[in-house]
């Protein structure tokens, strides 16, 4: 098994559990000294909060077990590349290396469409791992968006001929 797979498991649970519910399948774990302090899966529908991204409610977790919004050195495991938010509070919270599985061509900040931890005036830099059980994150993502888009094909479909007559 390598390094980085035992965490990107755990992450993979936590978007199948976003899934469950609805949400886009995005899951993300926090480390510290090998021990999980922060589980979390998207939530942003169910919350009706834009920020409860699974990064985001994984940080705000393990703040609350170790007391501290500092959460020096830790890593964070998420199963698709970052938003510019996420980044931020990365940053924020002196996250010290992020593993995604996933690139998100339109929206993630970390590689694909800027390198938003490494812009100048930031206080804080962390390391970057990509690629991490990517093939089995982008799958989730896209059987999603695929049941989603048969689901919405057929409910319109259904909804047409409930009009017909």
């Amino acid at each position: 098994m390598e390094p980085h797979d035992q965490f990107m498991d755990e992450a993979l649970d936590e978007a199948r559990l976003a899934q469950q519910t609805g949400e886009v399948p995005i899951g993300a774990v926090l480390v510290m000294d090998g021990e999980v302090i922060g589980r979390g899966s998207n939530q942003p529908i169910s919350s009706a909060d834009p920020t409860a991204h699974a990064e985001i409610v994984a940080i705000r977790a393990a703040a609350r077990r170790v007391g501290n919004y500092r959460l020096t050195g830790a890593t964070l495991y998420v199963t698709v590349e970052p938003c510019l938010m996420c980044v931020g509070a990365f940053i924020h919270a002196r996250i010290g290396t992020v593993v995604y599985g996933a690139p998100e061509p339109r929206t993630g900040s970390l590689e694909s469409t800027v390198r938003a931890g490494d812009l100048p005036g930031h206080n804080h830099r962390f390391a970057v791992v990509s690629g991490v059980r990517a093939e089995e994150c982008r799958l989730l993502l896209q059987d999603f968006f695929r049941e989603r888009r048969a689901r919405k094909a057929t409910d319109s479909s259904d909804d047409a001929s409930e009009f017909d007559g």
